[in-house]
């Protein structure tokens, strides 16, 4: 399976926050929007950075609350692994197995046409796994 296919399963919208947006802004997206990381960029196609819940208590661990008023830019990660809609979902579960993260933009030349999380990568293989199932059933059985 392709990550365009994942993403016409699960859509192709974005959350993204500018780098100038404070962290507690970064808060209130992510939980309005109940996902676990936002797409940093200055322009809403690009991808200048990721901020995840994991940075975020990463930061407060080690700054206190003083990072509630911080830019989300000071904080992010700017070093983004991206993919693009022709890599396989099993090449992107390598990838971010290895990186130890567990959200990857999709960007199709340069500009940024989704994001895919481990949790969509767990359904959709889930979802093969019992179309492989009921497929293999049903050949047994005759039907």
């Amino acid at each position: 399976m392709q990550v365009s296919q994942l993403l016409r399963r699960k859509g192709t919208a974005v959350a993204t926050i500018a780098p100038t947006a404070s962290v507690s802004a970064v808060l209130e997206s992510l939980a309005s929007n109940g996902i676990g990381a936002l797409v940093v960029s200055a322009d809403g196609r690009s991808v200048d950075g990721i901020v995840s819940e994991r940075d975020i208590v990463r930061r407060l661990a080690s700054d206190g609350a003083a990072v509630l008023d911080q830019p989300a830019g000071d904080i992010m990660t700017s070093s983004v692994r991206t993919c693009a809609p022709d890599a396989s979902v099993d090449e992107l579960m390598s990838l971010m197995t290895e990186g130890r993260f567990r959200h990857v933009p999709v960007t199709e030349d340069g500009a940024l046409v989704g994001i895919v999380s481990i949790g969509d990568i767990v359904n959709a293989r889930v979802r093969e796994l019992e179309t492989e199932t009921e497929q293999l059933t049903s050949y047994i059985s005759g039907r």
